[in-house]
């Protein structure tokens, strides 16, 4: 990630670009030997997504240091993701909650992110109208995405905290 970050730092977008794509494609792989290999652990379950937001929402910020994305997609970025960890964090602490599955919205919240970053560091050094557009149209989707996915998270949250617990015994 800090190659990343210096490289749109230093506007070398062709190379955040490509070290963004092997980043992608080197933790798919990890998580696919994961599968294959039958080593999936528990603390990978949690570090891997974790890192993986911590990977995107810090893109989100240095694009937006850089005028590259606006205040209001970061913010909504950044504070869904600060939040989502919060509550899981108070959450695993005070009723010991371990089940934080993203829903599909939170995949496709995840894939707009995705694509919005993809083609923001494109554009730097590409920019046909058709790369524009899905600039333009994947960013949308993240402020969607990121809004409905923060409030059924939030819902389905509260959901589980409000459904009856079995009796001991049953």
């Amino acid at each position: 990630m800090p190659f990343i970050v210096l490289s749109i730092f230093d506007q070398h977008y062709r190379t955040a670009f490509a070290l963004f794509i092997f980043a992608g494609i080197t933790d798919g792989l990890d998580g696919l030997a994961a599968r294959v290999l039958q080593q999936r652990t528990v603390l990978g379950q949690y570090l891997d997504p974790v890192a993986d937001k911590l990977l995107l929402s810090t893109l989100f910020l240095v694009l937006h240091h850089e005028g590259l994305i606006s205040r209001r997609v970061t913010v909504l970025v950044f504070g869904r993701d600060l939040g989502i960890i919060i509550v899981a964090a108070i959450l695993y602490a005070s009723v010991g909650m371990t089940d934080f599955r993203p829903s599909l919205f939170g995949k496709a919240n995840t894939l707009s992110q995705i694509a919005a970053l993809l083609t923001v560091l494109l554009s730097m050094f590409y920019a046909p109208p058709l790369v524009l557009l899905v600039r333009y149209w994947s960013l949308v989707a993240t402020v969607v995405f990121t809004v409905v996915s923060g409030f059924h998270y939030a819902w389905e949250i509260t959901r589980r905290l409000s459904a009856p617990t079995p009796a001991a015994g049953d």
